[in-house]
This record gives structure tokens, C-alpha cells and sequence, in this order.
């Protein structure tokens, strides 16, 4: 019997999928509607195809997930290799959903030995990775409402901007809600504003004299009454918002840490400096994943992380970019934990600090310092042991010069 080979372009609506035989002639060809309930027929038609592999774009979601629970070997093509790849079956470069679902199944026709079959992480892996990413998307939310704040506050409150330090901080938005605009705020009193601090436990890092002359000498908000009642329903809308995202984003990272406790890899990632016991160690393991054999070597775990360089080499030609395809949430973890970590760590500092004495810009000097605590990480998460610095030789060295 011939092999077949099957590609599926991914759709909101409709799955375009395109089987061919290792002759790469087409021997089946149909769409699948994007519910739920044409999973199970898809998985079924395609097993009773007995088709050796699954070529498609994403490497998540139910469709993805229901073909691994049925036992189907699933290869994940990158868009840029599928785009690439497109211009081999015309000129124009044309494209449809048909016509990328049978370019999928012929190119992992072609090429599956290079296209390592989709191994799925763990259930607790999972839920860290969707509880970390969620909760970032939750800060990112709050970081984009309150510089929509900001703006609103320079037209109807300039005062308010910079009066505390931070502007999602309870103390910012209980002052807010009392005095959303400047003309609320025009009879303030330094006894009615160090009444009103206390009531809400403000700290009093900056005294109560110098709050009051950063308003009154603030630049004068000149609204209409009708302009001023609407500007002050949008920083009360705002506020709120930013109080919603902020409150979801701490109840989910206490679900992260609660989660990191019990995982069995969790004493890797925590062992390392500064990555603590909380999101900074949950978003590595969760990036990374728990699947070994996925990264056979260190260098494949860099590639992935972005952490490495890409060389062009023709004649005598020869550039070093900076490598785009990668993954992005994998590269923002690891470069987040290596830019703290040298604050921690005098190895870590020592890459870091001769990465920028040869001239390297900071965000270049962290992927340096990024692709040297990977290849620690990659042996600390093959051996399955925490990170030990008596046992780092980089580190051990250093110490002993």
C-alpha cells in the first residue's frame, strides 16, 4: 500500500484538507466545517485513509488536539516555510485554502523526515502555559487603558498625571474616582486632601502640601461644563477597567504559583536566580515545555528562542541578522528572566557587561546573556536537577579567577 500524506489549511470557518500518495497524486480532497462536531468525522475519515502523517500550520487548538488524542501524527509547518515553498507549484505565487492544503501534504510528503512529529506537553504543563500567557495578556490590557488614561487625564486633569506613581495603583484610582477632572478638583483644601488620604491608607511618601501644588500648578484644563461631565465618564469608565484587569491578572498569578508548587519539573526553574517561585519560573517551564525529546540538543532550544543568530553566507558575502522566525512568547521569557538574572548572578553579570564593552546595545548584550543560560537551562531540564552554581563550571571558573 502507498503512504498518504494529508495537509490541512487551518480556516475560521472551513478546513480545506487535500490527501496525496507518495506519488504526490491527489487521492482525496474535501472541507470540513469549523465546529466541534466534524472533529470526529475528520478523524475518522482520515484513519480509515490510514494516512501517515498530518501537515498544518498551527500547533494548538481543538482540531489539533483531537487528532493527537486519536493517535495521528501531526507536523507543524511554519507559515514562512509554507509560503516560501509556494512559489515550487507556480510562478505567481497564487494562493487558496485548497490550493495550501494539498501544498502542506505534498511538501510533508517531500520533506517529512525534516519535520519532526508534534509531541504534545503535559496536562499541568497546559494549564500553566494558558494560565501565563493569560495573565500577561491581562497586563498588557492595563499597561494600553492606562496610557489611554494618561491621554485623557493631560486634556481634562493635567494635575493627576504624575501625582502618584503609578497610575493603576489603588491610591491612583480611589483619587480618581473622587476628582475624575480638574474642576472637581478646584476646591481642594490641604485639610479636605489629607482627610481624604488617610481615608484610604495613602502612605504618605510625598507630603500632602507638595500633592496640592502639583495640581494648582499644573496647566488649567479649559473645558465646558457638558465636555468636562464626559471627559470625567470616560476616566471613571477607565479607572474601573484598569481595576478589573488588574484584580484578574493577581487572581490568575495566584493560580500560577499555586499550580508551579505541584509541578514535577517546578524546583528547575524556581532554582534559578531570580527566576522566584511565581510567573517569571512559570512562564519558562511553561514555554519550554515538559517534552524532551523536542529539543534534542541546546542549540535547538536557542533557535526557538530567537536567542541565536541567523548567518548568510554567498561567495564573499557573509552577514550575522537577527533572527525572526521564532517563538516569540519562548524569546520574551527567556529574555525577561536573563535581564534580571545578572543582578543576581556575577556570571551572568560577567557575559553581560563584555558583551557590551565590544560595542553590543543592551537588548543585543540580554540575548547573548539569553543564549548562555539556555544552554544551562537545556542541561538542568534534560537532567532533571535544579540548578546548582557549585556545579556551573562558567560560574565556578569566574568565582575561582
Amino acid at each position: 500500500m502507498k503512504e498518504l500524506w494529508c495537509g490541512l489549511d487551518w480556516a475560521t470557518r472551513t478546513h480545506a484538507v487535500c490527501v496525496v500518495d507518495e506519488d504526490g497524486q491527489i487521492r482525496a480532497r474535501f472541507e470540513v466545517p469549523n465546529t466541534g462536531k466534524s472533529f470526529a468525522g475528520l478523524i475518522k475519515r482520515l484513519s480509515k485513509l490510514k494516512v501517515t502523517g498530518v501537515g498544518i500550520e498551527r500547533v494548538d487548538g481543538p482540531l489539533v488536539e483531537a487528532m493527537l488524542e486519536a493517535g495521528l501524527a501531526v507536523h507543524v509547518i511554519a507559515p514562512s516555510m509554507l509560503k516560501a515553498v509556494r512559489t515550487r507549484y507556480g510562478a505567481a505565487g497564487a494562493k487558496s485554502d485548497p490550493g495550501d492544503a494539498f501544498v502542506l501534504a505534498d511538501l510533508l510528503r517531500t520533506d517529512h523526515h525534516r519535520l519532526a512529529p508534534l509531541v504534545p506537553d503535559g496536562p499541568a504543563t497546559k494549564a500553566l502555559r494558558a494560565l501565563t500567557r493569560t495573565r500577561k495578556d491581562l497586563v498588557q490590557a492595563r499597561v494600553a487603558l492606562t496610557n489611554q488614561l494618561e491621554a485623557q487625564l493631560h486634556v481634562c486633569f493635567p494635575g493627576a498625571v504624575g501625582l502618584f506613581a503609578d497610575l493603576h495603583s489603588a491610591v491612583a484610582a480611589a483619587f480618581l474616582r473622587r476628582y475624575p477632572t480638574a474642576s472637581r478638583a478646584a476646591r481642594l483644601t490641604e485639610a479636605r486632601l489629607a482627610g481624604f488620604l488617610r481615608r484610604i491608607s495613602y502612605c504618605g511618601r510625598t507630603p500632602v502640601d507638595e500633592l496640592l501644588r502639583r495640581i494648582r500648578e499644573a496647566p488649567a484644563a479649559t473645558l465646558g461644563a457638558e465636555e468636562d461631565e464626559a471627559r470625567a465618564a470616560c476616566v471613571l469608565a477607565l479607572v474601573d477597567a484598569i481595576q478589573t484587569c488588574q484584580g484578574r491578572a493577581r487572581e490568575l498569578e495566584a493560580e500560577v504559583v499555586e499550580r508551579l508548587e505541584v509541578h514535577a519539573d517546578a524546583s528547575i526553574f524556581t532554582s534559578l536566580p531570580r527566576a522566584g517561585r511565581g510567573v517569571r519560573a512559570a512562564s519558562l517551564l511553561a514555554e519550554i515545555g515538559d517534552v524532551r525529546e523536542r529539543f534534542p540538543d541546546a542549540e535547538s532550544l536557542i533557535a526557538l528562542a530567537g536567542a541565536a543568530p541567523v548567518t548568510r553566507a554567498s561567495g564573499k558575502h557573509r552577514s550575522v541578522n537577527f533572527r525572526w522566525a521564532c517563538d516569540k512568547k519562548l524569546r520574551q521569557a527567556v529574555v525577561d528572566f536573563a535581564d534580571d538574572s545578572r543582578h543576581a548572578s556575577p556570571w551572568a553579570a560577567d557575559i553581560y557587561g563584555r558583551a557590551v564593552d565590544r560595542g553590543c546595545t543592551h537588548p543585543h548584550a540580554v540575548r547573548i546573556l539569553a543564549r548562555a543560560w539556555l544552554r544551562v537551562i537545556w542541561r538542568c531540564w534534560q537532567d532533571r536537577a535544579p540548578y546548582d552554581v557549585t556545579k556551573h563550571r562558567g560560574a565556578v571558573m569566574l568565582q575561582a579567577a
